[in-house]
């Protein structure tokens, strides 16, 4: 039966390109995400076109911004009538197994669509025993501790004691089984988001005072829920170190994420299926891990370190071993896949298909990438973290989230409705009810200097949004493909 491509989408959450070895970090060992970029082609400058999980996630599998249906918060799910990815490849006959977190669909969204999840693939007993092994569970620090907001954990067990080990197993359980093809796995792992902490091996792998520094705290020019996050969540009162130390154990989990990978590249190639399979590295946005002296993510969170990450692809009989250094987004992903699969999709895409890169055809170095966030009241009351009661529970102040939440009530107007139009020489971030930035990208690449009010930068200013409106013009909605009838039925 098999004349069609197999699909594998690896995608470790929260990692940021810069942080692995792939993509230029001195310290960091990315060996398998390494090999790959040997085998196939990187993506350097790939953009998330939002910085939070679930809104990311909905745009990868619908080629959408996440504007265009309302799919901006952590609870907005795909519903079954929406097209996505994963159902044009389930009507022409492949399987979908989705090991990992959802983050993506609605309850309903799955059912004739994805034919395993896992862990729901196994009993109670065995699940019970996975939650267990559940990240969150035990915060080191003492709640009046500086340190109790920084996501800062201690080490993990063994290298085996870890959710993702267990779904990657299930994964390699399921190419070791001679599976019917063609099919998708789709692996959305937990590392590299916080608490900052890894297995043994990997939780102590990097020394925090070899680390190439960090970007400096900024209290002028980022608006001000840099300041807000750092004094609700006490960040202001670590140290350098404290900082440095975050950012050593954030790179240990990346090297861990990295390790898994290689365990399934390994039992892809035993399976006899390594060259009939196409191969994704992502991750659906970035973390700030220390830099700014910060942590974690926000809502309207734009910087690089956010919206800047790995993509690395191997298809069959493609290009090996090159670089695209034009700008791109990971929603790409959707449209690259149906072309590889040859099935001609139904709805409008905003992303566009990487498979002349993937080719060696085409290296698009002028296209301007968008990323997106926040919300603002009233119209988005729901979307604010902890408004509804199924999320209420982030609101006890021993939860590790219940900074975030609560300043996302006291003060909305730190995570509202932002957007950023970024070229390859210049990022604008225009925000609706907090302070705009401009960066020159070719001095200031770690965007720290706000130009937004200098005069010498009002022409940049001025194109760059123009050329924002012009594209929510463009992108504000999504026609539907099929005619209705303009007259009554008779």
């Amino acid at each position: 039966m098999k004349n069609k491509t197999n699909f594998i989408l690896f995608n470790p959450e929260e990692m940021r390109a810069e942080s692995t070895g792939t993509y230029g970090h001195p310290l960091t060992e990315t060996p398998n995400l390494d090999r790959l970029a040997e085998e196939g082609v990187t993506f350097e400058q790939c953009h998330t076109t939002h910085t939070v999980c679930s809104p990311s996630r909905c745009s990868l599998l619908t080629g959408w911004h996440p504007h265009v249906r309302g799919h901006r918060s952590l609870w907005n799910l795909l519903e079954p009538h929406e097209p996505n990815l994963f159902k044009y490849l389930a009507e022409e006959g492949y399987q979908i197994r989705w090991y990992g977190k959802n983050d993506a669909f609605s309850p309903e969204a799955f059912q004739g669509t994805v034919e395993e999840t896992f862990p729901e693939a196994i009993d109670q007993a065995e699940r019970e025993e996975l939650k267990k092994l559940n990240r969150f569970h035990e915060n080191p620090h003492s709640q009046d501790d500086p340190l109790y907001y920084s996501f800062l954990y201690e080490q993990m067990g063994k290298y085996e004691e870890t959710r993702d080990f267990h779904l990657i197993k299930k994964a390699i359980d399921f190419l070791r089984s001679e599976p019917e093809e063609p099919f998708l796995l789709y692996l959305p792992i937990s590392f590299s988001h916080p608490p900052y902490h890894a297995p043994k091996g990997f939780h102590d792998m990097y020394d925090p005072a070899t680390l190439p520094p960090l970007r400096p705290v900024n209290e002028k020019g980022k608006g001000d829920f840099h300041q807000e996050i750092r004094r609700t969540r006490r960040l202001d009162q670590l140290s350098e170190e404290d900082f440095r130390e975050i950012n050593a154990k954030y790179l240990g989990m990346i090297s861990y994420a990295d390790a898994l990978f290689g365990d399934l590249m390994e039992s892809l190639e035993e399976s006899g299926l390594n060259e009939d399979t196409a191969v994704f590295f992502y991750s659906d946005h970035g973390d700030w891990a220390g830099d700014y002296g910060l942590v974690e993510k926000w809502p309207s969170g734009l910087d690089d370190t956010l919206s800047r990450v790995p993509l690395v692809a191997r298809i069959p009989e493609g290009s090996t071993g090159k670089t695209v250094k034009g700008q791109v987004q990971h929603f790409d992903i959707a449209p690259t896949v149906l072309e590889l699969a040859g099935i001609e999709p139904s709805h409008s895409f905003f992303a566009r298909s990487l498979l002349p890169e993937l080719k060696g055809e085409r290296d698009d170095g002028d296209r301007i990438v968008f990323t997106e966030g926040g919300y603002d009241l009233p119209h988005d009351e729901p979307c604010f973290e902890g408004r509804a009661s199924s999320h209420s529970d982030l609101l006890d102040p021993s939860h590790i989230y219940y900074p975030k939440v609560q300043l996302q009530q006291d003060a909305p107007e730190t995570v509202c409705r932002s957007v950023s139009i970024r070229t390859a020489s210049h990022k604008l971030i225009y925000r609706t009810k907090a302070d705009n930035e401009l960066y020159d990208l070719d001095k200031d690449p770690q965007e720290v200097e706000n130009l937004y009010d200098d005069p010498d930068y009002a022409p940049v200013v001025q194109r760059l949004e123009r050329l924002l409106l012009n594209w929510y013009v463009e992108t504000s909605d999504v026609t539907p493909w099929e005619e209705n009838p303009r007259g009554f039925l008779e």
